[in-house]
């Protein structure tokens, strides 16, 4: 049984949930035995009452440990779970959604399936309530990611999940990687594992995500998948390319030179062009890869980000509240 867990909701727009979903996560924990927990709830930008409804039930009850982390403005569920997993204390870290879509009586079963040796287990909603339009796409992503990342999982977009500390604390989450956390644990060397669980149709209100979403989840598709393969080593992926260009380009410019100095013209030659060209590109390919790897000991953390919070209520396990 885990020392501590660090339960971590990013929300936007949930008024009508969140005070239900805390009442179930503290039923929960407590049917199940795990006394020390923390919630922390992170507000991306909400503009209905939902900051107002977690601050009442932090100020209502004294037992359980209750943060508020609110954003000046909408940034992101990536952005909202990193601002959580970094304020979190748990030696697991759990999340989920704040529409009551996810169950928090379906914990044990992500907390069993850790206990075989996962490093992070993750929800898959095997019977789905939600409209077509939303499960085809879905379908197809996480086809697609699995063939691209190699792990061999059905819901990569299920936001249940259950997290080790040296996870959680060891993740960059921005744009919509959120999506692909468990690309971002298989980089840094960490497994992750399966368990179906319990989906319910939304109850209040309605989804908070438009077609562009897919967008930029193809682009950080690609984004991960670099990473993944040559993101500790660029110049093999940039290096390749560029070498195979420069190669030809030079072996094209060899043969026109042999052919100028047996007095042929070459100077109006498409081939010349062409020759020029891609020993231009190869370099650029070359010059690319050299800046990627002399940049890798110099990036800072893209994904925290202290000024997108606007502040951090929390009340802790002794009733004292913290601003």
């Amino acid at each position: 049984m885990p020392q501590s867990l660090s339960f971590i909701i990013p929300v936007y727009n949930e008024e009508e949930s969140v005070e239900e979903l805390f009442a179930q996560i503290r039923q929960s924990c407590r049917q199940n035995g795990y006394d020390d927990y923390e919630v922390i709830f992170i507000d991306d930008g909400s503009t209905d009452k939902s900051p107002e409804k977690i601050k009442s039930i932090i100020d209502g009850q004294n037992t359980e440990k209750v943060t508020l982390i609110r954003f000046r403005k909408n940034f992101g569920k990536a952005a909202a779970l990193q601002a959580g997993f970094e304020k979190a204390s748990g030696e697991i870290a759990i999340t989920m959604d704040a529409d009551l879509q996810d169950d928090p009586f379906e914990v044990p079963k992500l907390l069993a399936k850790m206990e075989e040796g996962y490093d992070v287990v993750s929800g898959w909603k095997q019977v789905r309530h939600d409209p077509m339009e939303k499960r085809l796409p879905s379908k197809l992503f996480n086809w697609v990611t699995a063939k691209m990342s190699g792990i061999n999982i059905h819901d990569f977009n299920c936001g249940f999940k259950a997290y080790k500390k040296i996870v959680y604390s060891n993740l960059n989450l921005y744009g919509e990687m959120h999506r692909y956390i468990p690309i971002q644990a298989k980089r840094l060397g960490f497994s992750t594992g399966e368990v179906a669980v319990e989906h319910h149709a939304r109850k209040h209100g309605h989804s908070k995500y438009g077609f562009e979403r897919y967008l930029r989840g193809l682009f950080d598709s690609m984004t991960s998948s670099f990473l993944l393969h040559y993101g500790d080593r660029p110049m093999h992926f940039f290096g390749r390319p560029g070498l195979l260009m420069c190669t030809i380009g030079i072996i094209i410019c060899l043969i026109l030179t042999i052919e100028w100095l047996g007095g042929r013209g070459i100077g109006t030659r498409p081939l010349l062009a062409l020759g020029i060209l891609l020993i231009t590109v190869g370099f650029q390919f070359f010059a690319t890869g050299l800046s990627c790897e002399m940049m890798l000991d110099r990036l800072g953390n893209r994904g925290s980000n202290p000024t997108r919070i606007e502040e951090i209520i929390t009340k802790d396990q002794n009733g004292s509240e913290n601003r």
